[in-house]
């Protein structure tokens, strides 16, 4: 890792106690909490199934957890080390706003989040800020791009949501995550690499 991307990822701040660094273990294996061994073991089944070059940082979203924890998994093979952000979650996948995914949806206008695997496409400045397209890779999202299913940050996906509401507000389908961490995190997670996202 180089040390400009040393420092990004040690830039994330303001998260609460349960998004600390994760102990470092072999190869980005995760085993705290548990289930983020089966979602990291299909990131790196994607990662080889579809030829997937970049694999020394790659993120997983375990959408079984409410959006109130921190569920966005970032994982740096190179260091061993870990990181748990924030990330909302689709208004479709979720109508009642119970903080909860309820189902998935591929379909345009759904305003739904989509499970399966995404390749990193290149940053932009738009509507959000800072951004980053995402490229479906799977037929449960493979109308990531015509839908603009995008990595970027949002109010409504700041810490202090949480402290408030007990949850995120939601996306219409996008991966949003905190204002303060959505450059640090384009920085550091950059193209052509996987973004993994499922229930356990």
């Amino acid at each position: 890792m180089s040390a400009i991307h040393r420092r990004h990822f040690l830039q994330f701040a303001g998260l609460a106690a349960s998004s600390a660094l994760l102990p470092a273990s072999v190869r980005g294996a995760v085993r705290t909490p548990p289930q983020w061994s089966k979602l990291v073991e299909k990131a790196e089944a994607a990662m080889d199934q579809y030829s997937v070059k970049l694999r020394d940082r790659f993120v997983v979203v375990d959408f079984s957890m409410p959006s109130a924890a921190a569920r966005m998994l970032l994982v740096d093979r190179e260091s061993g080390k870990h990181r748990l952000l924030h990330v909302a979650h689709g208004r479709g996948s979720d109508p009642a706003h119970s903080g909860f995914v309820r189902s998935f949806s591929n379909v345009p206008g759904s305003l739904a989040s989509s499970r399966g695997a995404y390749l990193t496409g290149p940053h932009y400045s738009g509507q959000h800020g800072p951004s980053q397209r995402l490229i479906g890779l799977e037929p449960s999202n493979d109308n990531a791009e015509s839908r603009a299913i995008v990595i970027h940050g949002a109010w409504y996906s700041n810490d202090d949501m949480v402290k408030r509401l007990g949850k995120l507000g939601r996306s219409e389908g996008c991966f949003a995550v905190s204002e303060a961490q959505i450059n640090p995190l384009l920085e550091w997670l950059g193209p052509g690499r996987m973004l993994y996202a499922d229930k356990v």
